[in-house]
């Protein structure tokens, strides 16, 4: 009795863990989703790897976070969002998160895909690739 009344202890931990992370990696997509709709790129910067690859039209090109945060402002400045919304988001095998959104904007409808990589606390955002659609 004693033994199958910590195996369902322990199970439900292991349940219990396991919606806490997807409620956190849920948690993390619904504040990028939130900062890209709203065009900050102050807010969005909190999500930042060191080091972030962004591509606009084919244009990809790493920066630290810093210059990241600058060229999407830039980015947000000429294009500014009038609808964002995320129509597909997953997970590798690897922990590796990723999201597909539409971005609508001034200069038309941009096919993003973001991709956030782990790291010691939540997931990082590591690339952002805008693709005219």
């Amino acid at each position: 009795m004693k033994r199958y009344l910590f195996r369902t202890l322990f199970l439900s931990w292991l349940f219990l863990l396991g919606l806490g992370a997807a409620h956190a990696q849920s948690d993390n997509l619904g504040a990028v989703r939130a900062a890209l709709r709203n065009g900050s790129s102050r807010e969005l910067s909190q999500y930042f790897a060191p080091t972030v690859e962004i591509g606009f039209d084919g244009d990809k090109q790493s920066y630290n976070s810093t210059q990241a945060e600058i060229v999407m402002k830039d980015i947000f400045a000429k294009n500014a969002p009038s609808t964002f919304e995320f129509i597909h988001q997953g997970q590798s095998g690897e922990g590796i998160q990723y999201a597909i959104g539409r971005y609508t904007g001034k200069t038309g409808t941009y096919r993003l895909f973001v991709k956030l990589k782990p790291s010691r606390g939540a997931p990082l955002i590591d690339t952002l690739d805008f693709t005219k659609e």
